[in-house]
């Protein structure tokens, strides 16, 4: 087994040693620290300034099974600053009375494998090299295009598109 590195500031940090069998990652998200088990990103852990209230352990899930997991987890709530209504992610507040058992339970349920816990995230779209060659954005306005010389609306004279002929 490999040791994990251990951020200094890294906040509620029995959260690796619960889970060191699994070889968690450590990353940054949001001004705070994800937890990573292979490809599933399955929990943050948050100590923040503002809002207090949110700071604890998010825990990655869906909206099917927040019923299911709160009667395994006494304070697992929605997260405040994601505003009115539920998201995929709830916490596990820091100022409640079973913050820590109710932690060590989920991590618990993710040492068994509890697919209530646990995502993949979405894959992100490759951004362009900032050497690659862009096409030229043509004007809009054609005042604007007659300005440097240009007309969007008119084909090229290679164009296979002709000019009537006048007569």
């Amino acid at each position: 087994m490999r040791a994990v590195e251990i951020p200094p500031n890294l906040p509620f940090s029995f959260v690796l040693d619960d889970l060191a069998e699994l070889n968690p990652v450590v990353g940054r998200m949001f001004g705070c620290f994800s937890i990573y088990v292979g490809a599933k990103i399955v929990l943050i852990l948050r100590s923040a300034r503002e809002p207090e209230e949110d700071n604890g352990v998010w825990i990655a899930t869906t909206m099917e099974h927040h019923e299911s997991l709160r009667k395994d987890l006494k304070s697992m709530r929605d997260i405040l600053i994601f505003g009115p209504g539920p998201t995929g992610w709830q916490v596990l507040p820091e100022n409640s009375d079973s913050f820590e058992e109710d932690v060590n339970k989920v991590c618990q349920l993710i040492l068994k494998g509890d697919v209530r816990v646990g995502k993949i995230p979405a894959k992100k779209k490759a951004k362009a090299p900032s050497n690659a060659k862009t096409k030229p954005k043509l004007s809009k306005s054609p005042k604007k295009a007659a300005k440097i010389g240009k007309n969007p609306t008119k084909p090229k004279s290679s164009s296979i598109y002709k000019k009537p002929s006048k007569k």
